[in-house]
C-alpha cells in the first residue's frame, strides 16, 4: 500500500504539471487523476486477458502486450513477470524516473497497475516497435533509408542530452541499445526501458559500483572492468548504436563490429561498413556518423565527446571532428583484449581527474560540410 500511495501522489503531481503547460501535452485519455491508475479488470479487457495474439515481445522485466482502452486509445502494457529477477525494484525505479521526466524522444508513461502480485506499466503505443526489429531484418531494413537512420541518430542524441544535462536530475540510462529505441508512426525514436537507470543528485558526475548492469557489447570498458559509471558510459553505448545503425550489423554478431570499423577507418575505407541494403545515402553524413561512433567508443573516457557536443556536431552545417583515438576493443570471448587491458586501467585512472576537461584534439582532424553533400549510390566502386 505504501508503494501504491507513492505512485498515486507522483502520478497526480505529474498530471498537474502537464495541465499547467501546453494543452497538447495533456493526455486526453486521463480525464481524472484516478485514470492514471489502471485497474486489472480494465487491462484484462484491453488485452483480451493478455492473449498471445496481443503480445509484442518479452524482455528481462517480463512480457509486453498491445492493448485497446475503452476510449479507443492504443497502449503498450509492460507486465512484470512473477518469476522476473528484475522484480519490484526495477519496476519502482522505472516509474519514479519516468514520472520525473518528459521529452519527445523518451517513451511516455501513461500510468500503472498495482493489484496484489500484479504490477504493470502502461505506455503510449508505438506502432513501429523497436529499432532492432527493423534494422536487423534484411527485408525490413530496406524500408529504413539513410535520411530516416540519420533522423533516428539525432533523436537519440536529443533524448540523451535531456537525460544527462536538462532533466531535473542527471540520469544515466545504462542500457542504450537498438531494442530500447522505440519508433513512432513517423519513425521518430523514443528511448525506453529505464529499469536500470541511475539518478545522479546534486553535482555528482560519477560513482563507483560493484553492480554492473547493461547488455553485453554495449557496456563501456571502464564500467565493466572497474565499476566506474558516468555519462560517458551512455556515450560509449551510443557510439556502438550509431555504428549498428550505419552498418545494419549487430554488435553481438560473430565478427566484431567495432574492430572492423576501426580497421577500415585507419585505411580510409570506412564507408565499406555502410549497410549494403541502402540504395543511396550521403557519403559525407555516413563518414561523419562513423567517425562520431568511433569518437564515442574511445578507450580514454575523457576523450569521448558529451551529448551536448554531439548535438552541436549533428545540428551544424559545417564542423571539424578530431581524429578518434584507439577504441576499447573486445575479443571474441567478450573480454577486453590483453593489449587494451593495461591501457584501460591507465585511461580509467587518468579519467577520474580529467573528467571535466574538454576532449583532447588529435593531431589530425576531418572537416565536414553539409553544403557539399550529394546523394549517390554507396555501393558503387565496391
Amino acid at each position: 500500500m505504501t508503494l501504491l500511495s507513492r505512485l498515486r501522489d507522483c502520478l497526480r503531481c505529474r498530471r498537474a504539471t502537464s495541465a499547467d503547460g501546453d494543452a497538447d501535452d495533456v493526455d486526453d485519455g486521463c480525464n481524472e487523476a484516478s485514470d492514471l491508475f489502471f485497474s486489472l479488470k480494465t487491462l484484462h479487457a484491453a488485452t483480451n486477458f493478455f492473449s498471445e495474439s496481443n503480445k509484442l515481445g518479452h524482455g528481462g522485466f517480463g512480457p509486453v502486450y498491445k492493448g485497446l482502452l475503452p476510449d479507443g486509445q492504443e497502449v503498450a502494457i509492460k507486465k512484470l513477470s512473477l518469476t522476473s529477477r528484475q522484480g519490484v525494484g526495477e519496476f519502482t525505479n522505472e516509474v519514479k524516473l519516468l514520472l520525473k521526466i518528459q521529452h519527445r524522444n523518451l517513451v511516455m508513461l501513461l500510468g500503472c497497475c498495482v493489484e496484489g502480485p500484479e504490477k504493470m506499466l502502461v505506455y503510449e503505443y508505438l506502432p513501429n516497435k523497436s529499432l532492432d526489429y527493423i534494422l536487423f531484418d534484411k527485408e525490413k531494413a530496406r524500408s529504413l533509408d539513410w535520411s530516416q537512420r540519420f533522423k533516428i541518430i539525432v533523436g537519440v542524441v536529443r533524448g540523451l542530452l535531456y537525460l544527462h544535462e536538462e532533466a531535473p536530475l542527471r540520469i544515466i540510462h545504462r542500457d542504450i541499445k537498438a531494442s530500447n529505441i522505440l519508433l513512432d508512426e513517423k519513425l521518430n525514436p523514443k528511448i525506453s526501458d529505464f529499469g536500470l537507470a541511475r539518478l545522479f543528485p546534486g553535482d555528482d558526475t560519477h560513482l563507483n559500483t560493484f553492480r554492473i548492469s547493461g547488455t553485453h557489447g554495449y557496456i563501456a570498458p571502464e564500467y565493466a572492468m572497474h565499476g566506474y559509471l558516468s555519462v560517458k558510459a551512455d556515450v560509449f553505448s551510443f557510439g556502438i548504436l550509431v555504428l549498428e545503425i550505419v552498418s545494419g550489423r549487430k554488435v553481438s554478431d560473430k565478427s566484431d563490429l567495432l574492430t572492423d570499423t576501426w580497421s577500415l577507418f585507419q585505411t580510409g575505407k570506412q564507408l565499406e561498413i555502410v549497410d549494403k541494403s541502402l540504395d543511396s545515402c550521403s557519403p559525407s553524413e555516413a563518414a561523419m556518423c562513423i567517425q562520431v561512433g568511433l569518437l564515442c567508443c574511445q578507450a580514454v573516457v575523457a576523450d569521448r565527446p558529451d551529448m551536448n557536443a554531439l548535438h552541436i556536431i549533428l545540428s551544424s552545417d559545417s564542423f571539424t571532428l578530431p581524429h578518434p583515438g584507439k577504441p576499447a576493443l573486445q575479443g571474441r570471448a567478450g573480454r577486453w583484449t590483453a593489449t587494451n587491458s593495461s591501457a584501460l586501467s591507465t585511461t580509467y585512472n587518468s579519467s577520474i581527474t580529467t573528467n571535466h576537461t574538454k576532449p583532447s584534439i588529435a593531431s589530425s582532424t576531418h572537416d565536414f560540410s553539409r553544403n557539399s553533400i550529394s546523394y549517390s549510390s554507396i555501393n558503387k566502386g565496391r
